[in-house]
């Protein structure tokens, strides 16, 4: 195979053919994703046909696969997530409808993820877009006084699935509920470039500021992970996998209609090294 990476934006993305990931890849193969995958952060492949078995052993070339941990899912299958509104699947299903706001997967444990897939089944015909931003970019992107005021913070990350699933909780922090510290800043164990390691839907405060100090610092940095410049929005065609980094991007997704149908299966990677 010959794996060909096409960038689909200037801020973050790139579409990869060549490669039919239903059949065994050679380790020349997956080098050259991998090193695709260090270089755009987010790979798209298009035209795939591809089951529940074969998602999962692609997946498991970049690492050991991590079990799923939000909802409930089939013992035979305890890697795969169905992402869906769809009501006859006859499985467990999550993150049903609507958008949702910016956020690292898993950021909330002490371990997130390494990065995840998504392989599309049914989309809509409008919305459900995915929006990856480039924190890499964003963080090079700083001035050197904003780079040195946040380098060496650490905040607080905090994900109540129950009841704010998609949007920014208020009200006060459940001690119950996952929650972990990370450093404002990370850096990529593969790259060794530095990332803005916050999000909207999760980051909740960095700890060694005031409250004020705090709502500043994370305001300012939302807005500046999410301007258009280091964004590539995502539009959906039946077949594709889509993997991301999820060590320096974040995603969203947009809004859609509740009666038009998504499905996506995911699959995801596990990190055995923690934020650094």
């Amino acid at each position: 195979m010959t794996v060909i990476a096409k960038p689909l934006s200037e801020a973050i993305g790139a579409s990869v053919t060549g490669v039919d990931l239903s059949r065994e890849l050679s380790l020349e193969t997956i080098t050259e994703i991998k090193n695709a995958w260090y270089r755009h952060s987010v790979l798209v492949f298009p035209n795939q046909s591809i089951n529940d078995e074969q998602q999962e052993k692609f997946c498991r070339y970049f690492g050991e696969l991590e079990r799923v941990r939000t909802t409930t899912v089939a013992e035979d299958h305890p890697h795969v997530m169905l992402i869906t509104n769809a009501k006859d699947t006859g499985k467990p299903t999550a993150l049903e409808d609507g958008e949702m706001m910016f956020h690292y997967d898993q950021c909330y444990y002490e371990k997130p993820c390494m990065g995840a897939t998504l392989f599309s089944l049914e989309v809509p015909d409008v919305g459900g877009n995915t929006l990856f931003a480039n924190c890499t970019k964003a963080y090079e992107a700083l001035s050197p006084s904003w780079k040195e005021r946040v380098i060496g913070l650490k905040a607080l990350n905090y994900y109540d699935y129950g009841i704010s699933p998609t949007m920014r909780p208020g009200g006060e922090i459940d001690p119950s509920i996952p929650q972990w510290v990370h450093p404002v800043v990370r850096t990529h164990p593969e790259t060794g470039r530095k990332a803005l390691y916050v999000n909207r839907l999760m980051s909740m405060r960095v700890v060694e500021v005031s409250n004020e100090e705090s709502q500043e610092i994370l305001q300012f940095l939302f807005d500046h992970i999410e301007s258009r410049q280091f964004i590539y929005e995502h539009s959906w065609s039946v077949g594709e996998l889509v993997m991301w980094d999820n060590r320096c991007s974040v995603h969203a997704r947009t809004h859609f209609a509740p009666e038009k149908r998504r499905m996506m299966r995911r699959v995801t990677i596990r990190d055995p090294i923690p934020v650094k």
